[in-house]
């Protein structure tokens, strides 16, 4: 018996918006295998689509890892605004907040702060970026349309605590500072005492 009914295409995607789905698809592969894991083919493959579908969104690698690290920064961005409504030191809460957001997704933070897998001429990318150091400026009273160059040393100054203490915590690199600090001291102890003693009166 014949039929009017063909296949559908192999590309053809029947579960809602490609787009957020391979990026869903991209995180849990850097989740759980890590940046080197991540191809357009391994995403497709898990999306389950043909490795030419990914091409609608993202024309190479780079752009579909941009989008990604763009999503992280968005939360990011959230992490921190949901942090200064605590009350409270707003610097002090806003510093507790990237590194626990650092802790909570180090593999999507390591490709955040990676430029060499991004494209930073992404506009949305850029975006993205540019709001997340906005509200950590704000954080520390600078105005990002025209700050002093005073301003962009403290913001410099306060990302680098930050991200270099985030980095440190990620890759394991307390280990000699917890043998010398008292007894029961933890890596997060050392982090907090670090921004403790970074504090200074505003």
């Amino acid at each position: 018996m014949t039929t009017n009914r063909t296949r559908p295409k192999e590309d053809t995607y029947h579960h809602g918006d490609l787009r957020q789905a391979l990026l869903q698809c991209a995180e849990a592969i850097l989740r759980r295998e890590g940046l080197d894991a991540l191809s357009l083919r391994a995403i497709a493959r898990a999306a389950g689509v043909s490795h030419a579908a990914p091409a609608h969104h993202f024309p190479d690698l780079a752009s579909l890892l941009s989008a990604l690290a763009a999503e992280g920064f968005d939360r990011l961005s959230d992490s921190l605004i949901k942090a200064a409504k605590k009350g409270g030191e707003t610097r002090l809460e806003a510093a507790r907040a990237y590194i626990a957001f650092a802790k909570a997704n180090p593999a999507l933070y390591q490709l955040m702060s990676d430029p060499s897998r991004l494209d930073s001429k992404n506009s949305v990318l850029r975006g993205a970026r540019e709001r997340a150091i906005s509200i950590l400026a704000g954080a520390r009273g600078a105005n990002m349309e025209k700050p002093t160059l005073s301003q962009v040393g403290a913001m410099a100054a306060g990302w680098a605590l930050v991200h270099g203490l985030s980095l440190m915590l990620l890759s394991g690199r307390f280990g000699t500072l917890i043998r010398i600090a008292p007894e029961g001291t933890t890596d997060m102890d050392i982090v907090e005492a670090a921004l403790q003693s970074a504090k200074r009166p505003t």
